[in-house]
């Protein structure tokens, strides 16, 4: 997944034609065709409902950051391997690939991408036996600026101070109990898009990408997350797990200039 992104990168990087093109205001199954065989070779691709839940919202707020989250469940035996989440007409679709740890029946991961136009928005999730299963929803775009134009919310000094600060906690919800918490990662970081022109030097922002996020408990893994340009400015990531006894979770954080950036974080005597 992490090749894709790069291949979705150059393509960006080809200038700003990909944001100004006309494109139908609601993306067709054409779109997706595009770059599925890319990212999921020609294996089928089964409905999910009854299986996936996808939340998006139809008109955001602000498309800089724009809510997108995942329940999926199984009830035959089999676990989820790996939950994928696109934006067809974004220049990176693929807006960020989790492998899923733990043998999990059941999983939910909620995070916020950048959306530059209209679009269908997928959530792709991966069985165990290897079959995929996808549900998509619609997103408006309300007008203004292309998110991955728009220029980051901090000036250069204060991003650099930041950089690859992060904050792990768990938080309340509904369907949380004391054997799957449900936690929130923050994390700052520019995910500089390579599509931001500096006002003053006229020079575009360099790509600096989230690459990489890998999330142990103990020593199991709970996720690792191939990221691409589409994810969004200080990237918040909401996750549920199963607790395994250990009472540490470590977060290791890897950008497309080779930066590290880990933290360790205990829990609660429940672990």
């Amino acid at each position: 997944m992490a090749k894709l992104a790069h291949v979705t990168l150059a393509a960006c990087a080809a200038g700003a034609g990909l944001m100004t093109a006309t494109v139908p205001a609601v993306a067709d199954s054409a779109t997706f065709e595009g770059f599925r065989t890319e990212a999921f070779g020609n294996r089928p691709i089964l409905n999910g409902n009854g299986i996936v839940s996808l939340k998006a919202p139809y008109r955001p707020d602000d498309v800089r950051a724009v809510p997108m989250s995942v329940d999926a469940r199984l009830t035959d035996g089999r676990t989820i391997s790996k939950i994928t989440f696109i934006v067809d007409n974004n220049p990176s679709p693929v807006v960020a690939a989790f492998d899923i740890g733990g043998h999990r029946s059941s999983a939910s991961i909620a995070i916020r991408f950048r959306l530059n136009q209209q679009s269908d928005v997928r959530a792709v999730v991966e069985t165990s036996d290897g079959q995929l299963y996808m549900v998509e929803r619609l997103v408006k775009f309300a007008g203004g600026q292309a998110a991955c134009a728009a220029p980051p919310s901090a000036p250069p000094e204060v991003i650099a101070a930041n950089m690859g600060k992060m904050s792990l906690a768990e938080i309340a919800s509904g369907a949380q109990t004391s054997l799957t918490p449900r936690m929130k990662l923050e994390l700052s970081h520019p995910n500089h898009t390579g599509m931001v022109l500096d006002q003053i030097t006229l020079l575009y922002t360099p790509v600096k990408m989230v690459e990489k996020i890998a999330v142990k408990q103990g020593s199991d893994t709970v996720f690792t997350m191939a990221g691409s340009i589409a994810l969004n400015e200080n990237p918040v990531i909401e996750f549920d797990m199963a607790r395994n006894g250990a009472s540490d979770v470590t977060i290791d954080v890897l950008d497309t200039d080779g930066q590290r950036f880990a933290k360790t974080v205990q829990l609660g005597p429940n672990s």
